[in-house]
């Protein structure tokens, strides 16, 4: 391997005083000269596979503090935004009678609010890309249309008005911050983006539990305007705080403490994470990474399993119900889901950086089939502990899923143009949507709880064989020289 200095757009090491001007355009939050930063010179080293790094730089030196802010910052406005999707199968019940809904009408405002979410992630990634929509921005905007939906949601009777508000306002608003968030982190931890980017989408599931309990026990037709209104200012709030201080680090940017060509760090948990899964061997442009063939795979895996989870936070309140089971055994079994899922993803995102991402990602769809097969004997049985195991199980295998795809995304195509090509794989859960929520009714309809569940269990292992065909593009089977990672990373073991 080779370490080529790049003279046009990099400083020498024996000139410190001097930077000249950087080849690449950056966006106008990306340079390290930005607010709070430092000037120091950096270089481009180049690997045997021809990806650039962009070394030399600290996260310091690029914001003027810690780079474990832009994991806190996502953190928060994720759990603020969590509200939409895992919370909104509490309040059903109220909104319907508030408002004269059926429980099709629910369903499908849901299923469009997922729609939305899911398809705002590429154009959003493209205009991002383009330096046309900056992460600031982007949430800036995200925040007002969050606002928006749940404003819709609380004043609105006809049910018409409240798809658009809340699930297409509201659905592109949650989309931008989600998509934000989730490229931020990936961004700034490209050594160990597997812990970091599960723990900030772990607050997408878990910042929805005290919404939960409110919709359950403290939401009704009297006092559904100013809760709703309440719930909407909270987030608006949370989200424009965060993103004062969202910036993108310069492309091709590496941590300064890590050799990208030896994987030597002074982080021994970063150099375990790297030879477990080791950086795209380039740059992949969405339209390169689709002729891959992994990222079309990547997208009908993400389609199954999305729609499986969605599925299941749509529909276990009103089965428990069904089934005879109390509210509070209802609303606990949404709780734990919700605060599964959300512990999931950060604790699978810790194990993939040691096990591997896609194993982990097949272990995390298995365990979400054969959890919907467990809700249905723990029905049939009237047992509620056994309900509440299996609603830990569903929360887990539902919700881990998403921080896999969301790392294993920049493992093999690279970070430059992850916004896209994550927006891309993530585009599946508008698919998702559809089938999870509204189709998803008329299945529980046509076939009972039992034989949507079953037919639940069956999409999932489907989707974890199409896992099982994921491979990174461009690299063979041979090892790298990187006997100093591997060492550390058998030690760390």
């Amino acid at each position: 391997m080779t370490a080529d200095p790049v003279p046009a757009n990099s400083a020498r090491s024996t000139q410190p005083e001097q930077r000249q001007q950087p080849a690449p355009p950056q966006p106008a939050e990306s340079p390290s000269d930005g607010p709070g930063g430092t000037h120091r010179p950096y270089r481009e080293v180049t690997d045997a596979h021809g990806r650039v790094y962009r070394v030399g730089e600290t996260d310091r030196d690029i914001l003027g503090h810690s780079r474990k802010l832009m994991v806190y910052l996502p953190w928060a406005a994720m759990m603020a935004i969590s509200v939409f999707e895992y919370a909104y199968g509490s309040a059903e019940d109220t909104l319907s009678s508030a408002h004269g809904w059926s429980q099709t009408n629910t369903f499908w405002i849901l299923s469009i609010w997922v729609f939305f979410q899911a398809g705002i992630a590429f154009p959003a990634g493209w205009l991002r890309e383009k330096g046309i929509l900056t992460a600031r921005r982007a949430m800036l905007i995200g925040s007002g249309l969050c606002l928006a939906g749940f404003l819709a949601l609380s004043h609105l009777h006809n049910v018409w008005l409240a798809i658009l508000g809340f699930g297409v306002f509201g659905g592109v608003g949650s989309g931008l911050v989600y998509a934000t968030c989730i490229n931020m982190v990936g961004k700034w931890f490209p050594e160990r983006r597997g812990g970091k980017t599960g723990f900030v989408n772990g607050g997408f599931a878990y910042g929805s539990l005290p919404f939960i309990f409110i919709f359950n026990y403290a939401f009704d037709t009297k006092n559904y305007h100013v809760v709703l209104d309440l719930i909407g200012c909270y987030v608006l709030a949370v989200v424009l705080a965060s993103a004062f201080y969202f910036r993108d680090p310069p492309k091709n940017w590496w941590p300064a403490d890590i050799d990208p060509l030896t994987y030597a760090a002074s982080s021994r948990k970063g150099a375990t994470s790297l030879a477990k899964n080791p950086p795209a061997v380039r740059q992949f442009t969405p339209r390169e990474a689709v002729r891959t063939g992994m990222l079309p795979l990547m997208w009908v895996s993400i389609v199954l399993t999305a729609g499986v989870s969605i599925f299941g936070i749509s529909f276990q309140v009103d089965y428990a119900k069904e089934v005879g089971f109390g509210p509070l055994v209802a609303a606990s079994s949404m709780g734990v889901l919700a605060v599964v899922n959300g512990v999931g993803r950060g604790v699978v995102g810790v194990l993939s950086d040691h096990w591997g991402r896609k194993l982990t990602l097949v272990f995390v769809i298995v365990v979400l089939g054969l959890a919907q097969f467990g809700v249905i004997w723990a029905g049939n049985t009237r047992d509620e502990w056994l309900f509440l195991f299996f609603a830990f199980l569903s929360g887990f295998g539902g919700g881990a899923f998403y921080p896999m795809f969301a790392a294993l995304t920049p493992d093999y195509f690279g970070e430059n143009y992850n916004a896209t090509n994550y927006g891309l794989v993530y585009s599946g859960k508008l698919v998702s949507g559809l089938f999870g929520g509204g189709l998803g009714s008329m299945v529980v309809d046509s076939w009972g709880y039992d034989g949507a569940y079953a037919l639940a269990g069956g999409v999932s292992m489907v989707a974890a064989a199409i896992a099982l065909l994921l491979r990174q593009p461009g690299r063979t089977g041979t090892p790298r020289r990187t006997t100093a990672a591997e060492q550390a990373g058998t030690a760390a073991g």
